[in-house]
């Protein structure tokens, strides 16, 4: 969708003013079912760059001047921005047109928000980045703004068949968003198709990149037997056009890694919302209350404990991604579970979220329901990322 309005604004078939009506019909025609939006108010650019005219929108806990900011709790309802946060501003500057603000769990934790799977109705979307991924996905919006801790950006992608990348860890300031887990929140953006997102981000954050899809290491995580076999397929298609993915052993303590990722989320997290939580109770969400008692609990050794554990893995993947320029393994546990009661499991999310490398979701279509196929490359290797996660999805015959 992305690359199709830029194409279509550039040769004067269409106006920024009219892309921006397309948007709002959509989102009045598909919305009421969904309810990916908090609140729809667009606010024009203030540059003329490359991403003049293309609309977008942002998470809920993404501050934005005189609009909704309301951390998706309704402790917080009616509470208006009052500045746009680093990476809005520079969206702005570039001439993007925030559209509105998106649904988040509350306080982009695990208490679910009330929107709909737009591609498996009556299913999760994901989250924390519920609204952003549902509207990208139902064609609302070109791209939006979400953020990932362990792994909000890339489960929703993947539950939503859409693209969604968490670029390396510090890359994108997260001045003006709200903060849960700081040595772990990282900003990400969700677009239709890899392609797309190899187009935002040449435009709006990176460079260009020359890398291919050359080589590859399979990680064989445990999921869900229609994950494992998509993935599988998925694998065996790139092999058969020429690319060699090559198995490879999981890094040593990798499931102690995924728990030093929880640890820190937890640890973390409490203490940015303890206060909230002596304030509130369980206002602020069951879910997020009993993560702060259980977090409140964890001894500053153990969490130390875990960061170390993080190290020890980062300089035990250095080492692979020195023989294999990209890492591929699910992006998620499975389909997107049935109901709207939870968000889903994080867990193949959330080792790579602790390690701050690069992370992308690539959409794979198939029977049941959508899913995914992570990318993820070494630390600011970002370009390369999503260079080849669109020359995966090409090779995969999609985008």
């Amino acid at each position: 969708m992305l690359r199709q309005v830029i194409e279509r604004l550039e040769s004067g078939e269409l106006t920024p003013q009219a892309v921006l009506e397309l948007c709002l019909q959509r989102i009045a025609v598909a919305d009421p079912a969904i309810h990916a939006w908090v609140e729809v108010n667009p606010q024009a650019g203030t540059g003329d760059g490359l991403l003049r005219g293309i609309p977008f929108g942002a998470k809920d806990i993404i501050e934005t001047r005189g609009m909704a900011t309301e951390y998706g709790s309704a402790l917080y309802a009616g509470r208006k921005g009052e500045r746009d946060a680093s990476v809005v501003g520079e969206l702005r500057g570039a001439g993007a047109v925030l559209l509105g603000k998106t649904h988040t769990t509350a306080f982009a934790s695990f208490d679910p928000a009330p929107t709909d799977n737009p591609r498996l109705p009556g299913h999760t979307p994901g989250g924390s980045s519920s609204g952003s991924a549902a509207a990208v996905a139902a064609g609302m919006a070109p791209f939006a703004l979400g953020t990932q801790t362990l792994g909000s950006v890339l489960r929703p992608a993947s539950f939503c068949g859409v693209c969604g990348f968490k670029p390396s860890f510090g890359l994108i300031s997260m001045e003006g968003v709200l903060p849960f887990a700081p040595s772990l929140d990282t900003l990400g953006f969700f677009t239709e198709s890899a392609a797309d997102m190899e187009c935002l981000w040449s435009r709006g954050f990176g460079g260009q990149s020359d890398a291919t899809f050359r080589r590859a290491a399979y990680f064989r995580v445990p999921v869900e037997e229609p994950m494992a076999r998509a993935v599988g397929d998925a694998v065996e298609r790139l092999r058969a056009s020429g690319v060699p993915v090559i198995d490879a052993e999981l890094p040593e303590g990798w499931d102690l890694t995924a728990r030093a990722a929880r640890v820190i989320n937890d640890y973390e997290g409490a203490r940015t919302h303890a206060g909230r939580f002596q304030e509130f109770g369980e206002r602020i969400g069951k879910r997020l209350a009993e993560l702060v008692r259980r977090g409140l609990e964890i001894a500053e050794g153990e969490y130390e404990g875990a960061r170390e554990q993080v190290e020890r893995t980062r300089l035990e993947l250095s080492r692979i991604f020195w023989e294999y320029p990209a890492i591929v393994s699910a992006a998620a546990m499975g389909a997107a579970p049935s109901g709207l009661g939870s968000t889903g499991d994080p867990g193949v999310n959330a080792p790579w979220t602790a390690l701050g490398v690069p992370a992308i979701s690539v959409p794979l279509m198939v029977s049941g329901g959508p899913l995914g196929l992570q990318i993820n490359g070494a630390w600011g290797r970002d370009d390369a990322v999503v260079t080849v996660a669109a020359d995966a999805e090409r090779l995969l015959g999609g985008g």
